[in-house]
């Protein structure tokens, strides 16, 4: 699996988590808070959009995780 694909797993799944944990008609519920946290990744995402930064792709890539063919960690 390469960084890109890692990033989007770990973007979809925190999402994924986030909105469980926050929507109050989930069963998962514990507070409004925790969609802060699907707020965070959707800046994350919006401005490696524009910078090509991404704090996730440094540390996958320090983990020697390889890089595929338009790799945002490059």
């Amino acid at each position: 699996m390469t960084v890109d694909r890692f990033i989007r797993v770990f973007a979809g799944l925190f999402v994924l988590v986030s909105l469980a944990l926050g929507v109050e008609g989930s069963p998962l519920f514990v507070s409004k808070w925790a969609l802060a946290f699907t707020a965070f990744v959707g800046a994350n995402l919006f401005q490696s959009g524009f910078t090509n930064l991404c704090p996730l792709a440094f540390f996958l890539k320090k983990l020697g995780v390889p890089e595929g063919a338009a790799s945002c960690a490059r």
